[in-house]
């Protein structure tokens, strides 16, 4: 939002947090007092910065603490403020939340490749201790993107960089899809300025061409679900800019993007999901291989949602999206949605969901305990958790993430010790395989193993790719 006010700030607060109006503003105050005679290389007040980081947080109804810590996210950095002080005049965990999004102090290393990479480290591991901010750091380096026009071409490219590999993968991690798509799109502005260009004006001609398609197939689902006394709200969304442009590059042509449009479908709860899937394919053919069913199964950032592929109107293929009010909050916000799902106790339940429900958090566990240099950690974090993934199923059905390239046995010991252990072979799509072979989307895998089995070979160092397989094997053979 250009010229923001902080009237703005409390008025967004106070559309869902009355009790915590007083202390924001006290935050906001405070920080404005601190900052006071700095400037952005805008030419603007400083304080603008961490103004616009608490709006984004309060767009999606952060609580008080974390909205305070967005507003003095900067002073320990920039300001003679302690963090001490922080906790008196505030409390612990605002002051804890400020401390986690700081740098760490470039006098602390031998050269800036360190500092930076300690920092990264720091990045990342906050997301153990609270998740919040990780949170902070993204609507941080949001609006930082969003601003990047007042930096030197150097630094733009430099930072757009940075976001692809680090920024953008942390927010897909936790299902932010909102902050993740924009960016994207922001990178590749600053990154590849002439393929945004270039992209940006194809989709401008998708939204004009598929005008009357998107209109007529609204009108008439619209009425469907009505005349069925299906209580429902419809979106629409023509794919982002990056999205486009990373199958093109892949590529694919225009026509291949079976969800270049997607139309949403939300209903009040999951029993109308299936009747309402029932009545699209009713108007609508299905494209038969493009069906999921992200509920009985979601993915592992706890995105929940029916998917099927239909011809649409003048023949186009569209995607069809139906799932419920809440879930269309998780599929949008991620993680932070339980801020405005479960209000007061939301931040327990977010850490609690973390731990339990996404996968990349028993992997960066172990990776943060193997690693003790902070080289290592960076390198074995974006060779795991921030870069290309499988999804594959087990013989359970349930879906299990891996890195690009995992093989057989990195399942196993994903699944469990003792079976990684045990194993003796494998069957991928019901043909045996060796206990190294190498897994691909939506591969269906069950492990075979025997208890009389001699233990893993140590061999299979070489061909596994997770820190968690590589550990135990070598803990195996030592004992």
């Amino acid at each position: 939002m250009n010229n923001l006010t902080v009237n703005d700030l409390l008025s967004k607060v106070a559309e869902y947090n009355i009790e915590g109006l007083e202390m924001v503003k006290k935050a906001y105050y405070y920080a404005e007092e601190l900052h006071k005679g700095q400037k952005r290389q805008s030419g603007e007040d400083y304080i603008t910065h961490p103004l616009n980081v608490a709006y984004t947080l309060a767009e999606m109804y952060a609580d008080t603490d974390t909205l305070c810590a967005a507003l003095l996210h900067d002073t320990l950095e920039d300001t003679k403020i302690t963090k001490e002080q922080i906790a008196i005049d505030f409390n612990d965990d605002v002051a804890n939340l400020v401390d986690g999004v700081t740098k760490i102090s470039r006098m602390n290393f031998a050269t800036k490749q360190e500092q930076n990479l300690a920092n990264t480290r720091k990045i990342i591991t906050s997301i153990t201790n609270d998740v919040r901010i990780i949170i902070i750091k993204l609507a941080d380096r949001l609006h930082n993107m969003r601003t990047l026009q007042f930096k030197s071409e150097f630094k733009q490219k430099e930072n757009a960089k940075e976001t692809l590999l680090l920024y953008v993968p942390l927010a897909d991690r936790l299902g932010m899809h909102i902050i993740k798509s924009e960016l994207e799109d922001l990178s590749l502005k600053y990154y590849n300025s002439d393929a945004y260009q270039r992209v940006r004006d194809i989709r401008m001609k998708i939204d004009e061409d598929t005008k009357q398609c998107r209109e007529e197939m609204l009108q008439t689902i619209n009425k469907v679900l009505t005349d069925a006394n299906i209580p429902h709200e419809l979106k629409i969304r023509t794919k982002n800019i990056y999205g486009i442009y990373k199958r093109l590059e892949q590529g694919q042509k225009l026509s291949d993007i079976h969800d270049l449009l997607a139309l949403k479908i939300l209903v009040d709860n999951v029993a109308k999901c299936y009747p309402t899937l029932g009545l699209v394919h009713e108007e609508y053919f299905p494209v038969n291989n493009r069906f999921k069913d992200y509920i009985a199964n979601p993915k592992t950032n706890l995105y929940s949602s029916l998917h099927t592929t239909v011809f649409g109107a003048e023949g186009r293929l569209v995607q069809i999206q139906i799932r419920t009010f809440e879930k269309e909050k998780i599929a949008s916000y991620g993680l932070t949605a339980f801020w405005n799902i479960n209000k007061g106790n939301a931040r327990n339940i977010m850490q609690e969901n973390l731990k339990n429900k996404y996968q990349f958090f028993e992997s960066l566990v172990e990776i943060d305990q193997t690693f003790a240099n902070n080289q290592e950690f960076v390198e074995h974090i974006q060779q795991e958790l921030l870069s290309q993934r499988v999804y594959v199923y087990t013989n359970k059905g349930e879906i299990m993430e891996l890195p690009s390239g995992s093989t057989a046995i990195d399942l196993a010991y994903k699944i469990h010790t003792d079976i990684g252990n045990k194993m003796v072979g494998a069957t991928v799509n019901d043909k045996l395989v060796e206990c190294g072979h190498t897994l691909h989307n939506k591969d269906r895998v069950k492990i075979i193993t025997d208890e009389q089995s001699s233990g893993p070979n140590i061999g299979w160092l070489d061909i596994v790719k997770t820190t968690k397989a590589k550990r135990q094997i070598k803990a195996y053979v030592k004992k």
